[in-house]
């Protein structure tokens, strides 16, 4: 990412930052730059960044963040199945590339530029993956524009996974929000922030120059205690979080919890234009609830106040549905080099998009919102 000005890659990435924030801000040079620089990302790592660029006399019209995977971790559309059938049928499935924010599983522009290029940086993209001898191409959370525009491209696959999102229907306060809630699941929220605040932690949203160093070296420690119990090892360096100080922190939401003065939990948000992204969390004790609380309640709550549209907690979860979070798609595209293996992946991708669809519904059904009454 270095070797791209950032003024050429943020034209294309992010031009609605001209006026403002970013819709999302994963896809900024200085996102990016900071993981390669932080070493989260490059040698060692599994994700080689090789981005891809266009250019028409030496001008960059179009760029798609690219990587090198030796494995499929950090990426959170999971292949690791498709990986095992492809070795036992002798064929190497590492190195891919993927078109992909690291360790981000958050919907964002994949094809960066006017939407007129996509046609070409897919079709290099592929080149490149064919001329490497690669076995796969996977292009991760694009959005589903990108997604109807690109599937059926040279043999391209369409797969569509869920996430959970709480959506603000023009909510005045978090209590006009329970009001929409039944009764039942009303109570439980209730209850679950009663539980947190029992504890008598301060809590503080944190962001730009409110943000000091001392805070990142708390939530370091949060931040490896759940790395290491969820994947074994952490995907982000400590210098990732200097960077997000120096360069990012306007972008950050980093909720806090105080013994005292000294923090004992967090939760680290990025924010967009319309969209709160939740990120990371840890804790340094056992405190019931207060998950809850600072990575779902706080976020609406601050949602709310800044007047966003959405808060995305990220990856899986079912247990976010009873706390607002309904099922959304998420959208990626494959491209794989066997012509018989993109067939049997091809017949999974229909029974999975099938099955995914009518859980969604099946979840949205038994949400925790009031069920309205209709006349015949």
């Amino acid at each position: 990412m270095t070797a791209i000005p950032a003024q050429d890659w943020d034209a294309l990435a992010c031009p609605e930052a001209a006026t403002g924030r970013p819709i999302d801000p994963f896809t900024t040079h200085r996102f990016l730059a900071a993981l390669e620089a932080s070493g989260s990302t490059g040698e060692g790592t599994g994700w080689q960044a090789r981005p891809l660029v266009l250019r028409d006399q030496g001008r960059v019209v179009a760029a798609m963040p690219l990587y090198v995977k030796g494995h499929s971790q950090g990426e959170y559309i999971f292949d690791h199945g498709w990986a095992e059938a492809y070795a036992r049928a002798g064929g190497r499935y590492y190195p891919k590339l993927q078109v992909a924010v690291p360790f981000t599983p958050a919907t964002g522009r994949r094809f960066l530029g006017d939407p007129a290029h996509r046609d070409a940086l897919m079709q290099a993209a592929i080149g490149v993956t064919q001329q490497n001898g690669l076995s796969s191409l996977h292009v991760t959370f694009c959005t589903e524009d990108e997604a109807q525009a690109l599937t059926g491209f040279e043999g391209t696959l369409h797969r569509i996974t869920q996430q959970f999102h709480w959506e603000n229907h023009g909510y005045a306060s978090f209590d006009d929000f329970l009001a929409q809630l039944s009764s039942r699941k009303r109570k439980m929220i209730r209850k679950e922030r009663e539980t947190a605040r029992a504890h008598g932690l301060t809590i503080r949203a944190l962001t730009g120059d409110q943000i000091e160093p001392s805070h990142w070296d708390a939530f370091w420690l949060f931040y490896q205690d759940t790395g290491n119990r969820k994947w074994g090892t952490p995907y982000l360096t400590r210098a990732f979080f200097d960077a997000v100080q120096a360069t990012m922190r306007d972008d950050a939401l980093l909720v806090l919890a105080f013994d005292g003065d000294r923090p004992v939990a967090g939760a680290l948000n990025f924010i967009g234009r319309e969209t709160l992204y939740g990120r990371y969390w840890g804790c340094v004790a056992d405190y019931p609830c207060l998950h809850f609380e600072l990575c779902y309640y706080q976020a609406i709550d601050w949602a709310i106040a800044q007047g966003l549209s959405r808060v995305e907690a990220g990856a899986q979860g079912e247990h976010k549905l009873a706390r607002g979070y309904l099922p959304s798609a998420v959208h990626s595209l494959h491209w794989i080099a066997d012509p018989g293996f993109a067939k049997a992946v091809a017949r999974y991708l229909d029974q999975e998009r099938r099955a995914v669809g009518e859980e969604m519904e099946i979840l949205t059904a038994y949400g925790p919102f009031r069920k309205v009454e209709t006349e015949d």
